[in-house]
């Protein structure tokens, strides 16, 4: 009776003091994602930088993403074969600079005439079925599609002045690999250099301008400053870019970080959206850099055909590819129906 009345005692005192003394929690380390977008710094802080802030602000110590931009871990072209291996986590990139070992690459960036404007490219993937083809293509090779979102059109900067298709001929463009081989067709030089050696390839001579972006990123990034004119004819309405993760960090990651990964995406669709809508109209009007010139829209009509062209030659090319332009082609019927605002005219 001794005894076990020690031990009671004894007990309840060894009780008392653990629950009186604080606890000691072992705080876990948070899961960290390196990301590398195809953007440079300057234009990177408005397409990829939001959706990087949104997690790191909202996931309260559990992860946190480091941000690289255009080249400062692997060559953009490299990116792919980089998140494949893991040597990166994460990538915002257009299938096309990334040299996508998919039927999907020349459809990524921008291929010839497949938009109108910013907002057709979530439509095309969310009520026309590719983020479904995306989605399939992409697990096929061992990487986690996220989303794809709209940005700028693909207009033209030069340092000459462009005022018919003729003008093409001959003019040395910094490009995506799609379109400068659509745009060969009427004589355009497509080069190859890393993003942020553009400005310069401008000053130099290697370059005559780009046919890469919309005039909100001319101005962003530094071009209006080293062209001097920009084309409001364009072979493209928006750029179509998306978002990559290795597979597995992407299947390793809890749900409620999977659904903050995709809010923080999303969130940063949102924000992209109007910065290049305004940014577009804004410049255009009121920007003091680069005086705008106009193919006439009848003989721009050229370069339109032989899209159509184009989108048959790559049809051809597999089951995928056929499917796709499917897609596209359903779409613009129709909203070449609906009129204006989904069409110019």
């Amino acid at each position: 009776m001794t005894t076990r009345r020690k031990f009671l005692t004894t007990a309840g005192v060894g009780v008392a003091a653990t629950l009186a003394s604080p606890a000691i929690v072992k705080a876990q380390a948070p899961i960290r994602w390196r990301m590398q977008t195809y953007a440079g710094g300057a234009l990177g802080e408005h397409v990829t930088k939001p959706m990087v802030d949104y997690v790191n602000a909202a996931a309260n110590g559990e992860m946190e993403i480091e941000l690289f931009y255009a080249d400062q871990i692997v060559p953009t072209g490299e990116l792919f074969q980089a998140l494949q291996r893991g040597t990166i986590d994460a990538v915002h990139s257009d299938d096309d600079s990334m040299a996508s070992p998919t039927p999907l690459r020349q459809f990524g960036g921008y291929f010839p005439f497949a938009t109108k404007h910013i907002l057709d490219v979530p439509v095309l993937f969310d009520q026309y079925g590719l983020a479904d083809i995306w989605r399939e293509e992409y697990a096929k090779v061992g990487v986690q599609w996220i989303s794809a979102a709209g940005q700028d059109p693909c207009n033209f900067n030069t340092k000459k002045e462009i005022t018919s298709v003729a003008d093409l001929d001959g003019l040395k463009l910094y490009t995506f690999p799609t379109a400068g081989r659509f745009l060969a067709k009427f004589g355009v030089v497509p080069v190859n250099i890393p993003y942020e050696d553009a400005e310069v390839a401008v000053q130099t001579g290697e370059l005559d301008g780009m046919s890469w972006s919309g005039i909100t990123e001319d101005y962003t990034v530094g071009w209006a400053n080293v062209t001097d004119y920009f084309l409001t004819n364009n072979i493209s309405g928006a750029w179509i870019g998306s978002w990559f993760v290795n597979q597995r960090q992407w299947t390793d990651l809890p749900d409620h970080l999977k659904q903050l990964v995709m809010a923080a995406t999303e969130a940063s669709h949102t924000y992209r959206n109007q910065w290049y809508w305004g940014g577009e109209a804004r410049l255009r009007a009121k920007g003091d850099k680069l005086a705008l010139r106009t193919v006439p829209a009848e003989e721009w009509a050229v370069v339109e055909d032989a899209a159509k062209d184009f989108w048959n030659e790559v049809a051809q090319e597999g089951e995928i590819e056929a499917k796709i332009v499917s897609i596209f082609r359903e779409y613009n019927e129709v909203i070449n129906q609906a009129g204006p605002p989904y069409t110019n005219g």
